[in-house]
């Protein structure tokens, strides 16, 4: 396999084939000299046979053809420029027609075609290997880095996790957990995906097992492994419940109208007006809607002057005259106001001073404008702060009505203006290191408990910030975060041919999500999902049901669910059972 790029993303994709999957691989890389990282990198894997680096500037023909293209099963064109990626994919499927093509780029509807195009000439160049496109599938994958680690992203700052798994709307998360206590869990997790080779005993003394995890264990093996740790799968209530409802009643339109000093104010007015009714018909002696007609003759200053009346009756029209002066500031307001809320209707939100329960998200880069997009997918009440009022991000913002505050992250009050004290987490996902560790000190000096998740490109400096604030604050939730490191599995899966959509690491093995369509799969459709699961190979997580199925519980349905057509079955699996389920469901086309 080769592996083609300049940055983390090529290199964390190269140990991830190599060390995790066992592949032979030839990384294509900018000279290693020149950047003290990548000199780091090659000089600790240095003589291993399986592992060979081709220094090139440029992916050209014959550097392709120096990295053995002829013979490769696949190739990975991880380069931050799209436009040297397609140049390398249109000279590589010419040199290889079969060959399997992972591209990285940020246009999808540019990726989409290419991809298109490229599968079609390697047909036509093979010989018409589009007889069965179905069985042969697709050998052109076009994956962003950025959109593929943004659903981590999102899941670290509602879950504290990135190994999460969304079905259905809902969020599911992969965590480790100790040895089970004698009391037990509060809430049972939904599945136990692993059984990890450490542990503690019922003496409260460390455990080692075997050499490597258990995956995707039984009942019976959970039950023998007391002092194993493990890794579960736990349902996270989304941190937008009850939040998005809010103002979704009949009063919502009022209330994005008109603001609550003026909607107090007419409410003032009312109740003025009804008071003068009641006063005018008691002491005239008239009807109802008699008196309520003379005073609003008297509010809106219609010529009738009460000469000639009692005094009471001419009181009650000066005191429904001045009230008439009070209305009409009032009405000009609520015009100013319906004028103004439609004229801001496409202009950024500010966050209200009452916000709690949100994320703070900090850049509206590439990375933060889809981490948004996720959030607000899971009804996430989200406040963003950006610094570059013509971000690539602020357009999505408007479009979402998500509250945003424009200013530098680093200056006093700005974190406080996006509720910092009240938020539950904060993702920090500016393009600087600096920047981003600056902005997480300053929130946990206002929130020493809150939830935080950074984006940091350098691994060593990454480690030794995650350290330093482990312990400084060891109840709170700290995580950093690269997106090469976060897509780099997806990248790895792809280059393998398999449909899967998420990876999992256990300690030094992997769990695979796949996502699978169960009509018409052998090892699906018509079974229950106890009688799916096959101990080591592959269990049933989640299943995405069509609306006219979907009941209480789901996405998560019980052992004796039957899985029928329509439904999409999310599946936790291993290497070996990925290629028993990919196997059949291919033999049975």
């Amino acid at each position: 396999m080769i592996v083609c790029g300049d940055d983390g993303l090529a290199r964390r994709l190269a140990d991830e084939l190599h060390e995790l999957y066992g592949e032979r691989v030839v990384l294509v890389m900018p000279s290693t000299a020149t950047v003290e990282s990548r000199r780091a990198w090659f000089a600790a894997r240095r003589g291993d046979p399986s592992l060979r680096v081709v220094e090139a500037a440029e992916p050209r023909e014959d550097v392709l053809a120096d990295a053995g293209i002829a013979e490769a099963s696949a190739l990975a064109l991880a380069y931050e420029d799209d436009e040297a990626n397609i140049r390398a994919a249109l000279a590589a499927r010419r040199a290889n027609p079969g060959l399997r093509l992972v591209i990285r780029l940020y246009n999808r509807r540019l990726g989409e075609q290419l991809a298109d195009l490229l599968d079609q000439a390697g047909a036509a160049a093979d010989g018409g290997r589009d007889a069965e496109p179905e069985a042969a599938g697709s050998l052109t994958t076009v994956l962003s880095d950025i959109a593929t680690a943004a659903p981590a992203l999102a899941a670290t700052a509602v879950a504290g996790t990135s190994r999460a798994i969304v079905a259905g709307g809902v969020l599911l998360r992969a965590v480790e957990r100790g040895a089970p206590t004698e009391g037990g869990a509060a809430q049972p997790p939904l599945a136990t995906l692993a059984l990890l080779s450490t542990g503690t005993t019922g003496a409260g003394m460390p455990y080692r097992g075997g050499d490597s995890p258990e995956l995707l264990p039984d009942e019976a093996a959970v039950a023998g492994a007391a002092e194993r740790g493990r890794v579960v799968l736990e349902q996270v209530a989304s941190a937008g419940e009850g939040t998005a409802r809010r103002g979704t009643g009949r009063g919502a339109p009022l209330a994005a109208l008109f603001s609550r000093q003026v909607r107090w104010s007419f409410a003032g007015v009312i109740v003025a007006v009804v008071a003068l009714a009641c006063a005018t018909w008691g002491l005239t002696g008239t009807t109802p809607q008699g008196a309520l007609y003379l005073v609003l003759l008297d509010l809106f200053a219609i010529d009738d002057p009460a000469i000639g009346s009692t005094l009471s009756r001419q009181l009650l029209q000066l005191l429904a005259g001045f009230a008439g002066l009070l209305l009409l500031p009032l009405v000009t307001a609520a015009v100013l106001e319906v004028f103004g809320t439609y004229r801001t209707a496409s202009s950024l939100r500010r966050p209200s001073r009452g916000v709690s329960g949100h994320v703070v998200l900090l850049g509206l880069g590439k990375v933060g404008s889809r981490v948004l997009r996720e959030l607000r997918a899971l009804d996430i009440p989200v406040v963003c702060v950006e610094a570059d009022p013509n971000a690539r991000g602020i357009p999505v913002a408007r479009r979402l009505r998500v509250p945003t505050v424009i200013g530098d992250v680093t200056q006093e009050g700005v974190l406080e203006g996006a509720g910092i004290e009240r938020a539950a987490a904060l993702l920090a996902l500016t393009s600087k290191d600096t920047t981003n560790l600056e902005a997480v000190l300053n929130a946990r000096s206002l929130a020493p408990n809150l939830r935080v998740a950074l984006r940091l490109y350098d691994d060593d400096f990454a480690t030794a910030v995650y350290r330093t604030m482990r312990t400084a604050y060891p109840a709170a939730l700290t995580r950093s975060r690269s997106v090469s490191a976060l897509a780099a599995p997806a990248f790895a899966v792809a280059m393998l041919g398999r449909q899967i959509v998420g990876a999992i690491p256990v300690e030094r093995g992997v769990l695979l999500i796949a996502t699978l369509e169960v009509e018409g799969h052998p090892q699906l459709e018509g079974r229950t999902v106890d009688d799916v699961f096959t101990p080591g190979a592959y269990r049933v997580v989640a299943v995405e049901r069509p609306a006219e199925r979907r009941g209480p519980g789901a996405p998560v349905p019980p052992g004796d669910y039957v899985l029928a057509a329509g439904d999409r079955a999310v599946v936790a699996v291993t290497q070996r059972g990925l290629a028993e389920l990919v196997g059949r469901r291919a033999a049975a086309r």
